[in-house]
């Protein structure tokens, strides 16, 4: 089939891979004609790299990223509390989890969508899409158009695509949490990610290579406000100064480097109703279900989105058909992703009760660690 895929994120490029290996004629458009990637590092679970293994990509990850197996909890001094065990899902011989810098993933997949002959074209994006039972055909912005047998909605949170198909969906929702995330040299002892748990704050941090980790810290703030990001090192630091662990404040002590990264981020939410598709178009990825961090799992279940789509086209023919087993398979997991995420925000906020959080998070990943 002839498909178009919008967005170059990572559940448009792993799309797109996964296609091309069923011998699909994939275009993938990209508003950036840089093809950038921001953020600092980002954290995989055992599922993220059971995927990443199916699309074929692990080994790049496993070389230029780090994995471990294991998650410390801490108190704010520092003291042990437990290590969650991370189920070595993508094989016995690859670590149950991992973290890479988030653009080292974004060129990891890009290559691999160029190698998978894809036809990549950067700066560019639909201006307009009409189908009827047969196809779709588009316009872009650069003047050009085409027909596909079905295009492929993959540009995330604030989606166009969305916007287009379905102009009454759920609009992004602030969560009222934020995300501090820096990225420092590796300490010898930091192997595995480590997290450090306080009455209002967690801070944690994720080795992104043998010579580099992020720290990341969650702050509740009740209004999306601008932050000036030259003051950015000195915000950190307070809030890092609520932990008194050794190491939490040897890392304090390095954020205000000119090379720590420092990156802010608010987080939103969104979790759109089904249908996910009109006719011929399919969204997928954070343009229908995009998650707070909690679990890990945004990534995650984007790009298992692409490796579903993918086996349910093999599987038939029809769009349709297609499309709808892809629903059917992807609602639950992806909801409860995005709510139990959604809910851990919220009990981290309100200072709510810590078995429920644990209870959810133990539930979340049993849950993850299924077949998709």
């Amino acid at each position: 089939m002839k498909t178009l895929i919008i967005g170059g994120g990572f559940s448009g490029m792993a799309a797109a891979i996964a296609l091309r290996r069923d011998n699909h004629e994939v275009d993938l458009v990209e508003i950036d004609p840089g093809w950038r990637s921001y953020g600092a590092g980002i954290s995989l679970g055992g599922a993220t790299l059971r995927a990443l293994r199916e699309l074929g990509v692990l080994d790049a990850f496993l070389e230029q990223g780090y994995a471990g197996d294991g998650v410390d909890i801490h108190l704010p001094t520092g003291q042990l509390l437990a290590t969650l065990p991370t189920p070595r899902l993508a094989g016995p011989d690859v670590p149950g989890g991992g973290a890479i810098m988030r653009p080292v993933l974004a060129r990891i997949f890009a290559d691999a969508t160029r190698a998978a002959g894809a036809g990549v074209r950067l700066g560019c994006t639909f201006s307009a899409v009409s189908q009827d039972r047969d196809g779709v055909d588009v316009s872009f912005d650069d003047g050009s158009s085409r027909r596909y047998d079905l295009v492929i909605g993959a540009d995330g949170l604030y989606s166009q695509v969305r916007q287009s198909l379905f102009p009454d969906a759920p609009k992004p929702r602030y969560m009222g949490q934020a995300v501090w995330r820096a990225v420092l040299p590796r300490a010898a002892e930091v192997t595995h990610a480590m997290m450090w748990v306080g009455p209002k704050l967690k801070a944690g941090v994720n080795p992104v290579s043998k010579e580099e980790m992020y720290l990341f810290v969650t702050e509740d703030r009740a209004a999306n406000d601008h932050v000036d990001p030259g003051d950015f090192p000195a915000l950190l630091s307070g809030l890092l100064a609520t932990f008194p662990a050794p190491l939490v404040q040897q890392l304090r002590e390095q954020v205000g480097r000119p090379d720590a990264r420092i990156v802010y981020r608010p987080l939103e939410g969104l979790l759109m109703p089904r249908p996910w598709h009109a006719g011929r178009v399919l969204l997928v990825g954070d343009a229908v279900h995009a998650t707070t961090p909690h679990l890990a799992s945004g990534a995650c279940i984007g790009i298992e989105d692409a490796l579903v789509i993918a086996d349910e086209l093999r599987r038939s023919g029809d769009v349709k058909e297609a499309f709808d087993a892809f629903e059917a398979r992807r609602w639950e997991r992806c909801r409860m992703v995005v709510e139990n995420s959604a809910r851990l925000c919220d009990i981290e906020i309100t200072g709510g009760d810590k078995q429920e959080h644990a209870n959810i998070m133990r539930d979340s990943l049993i849950a993850l660690a299924q077949p998709i």
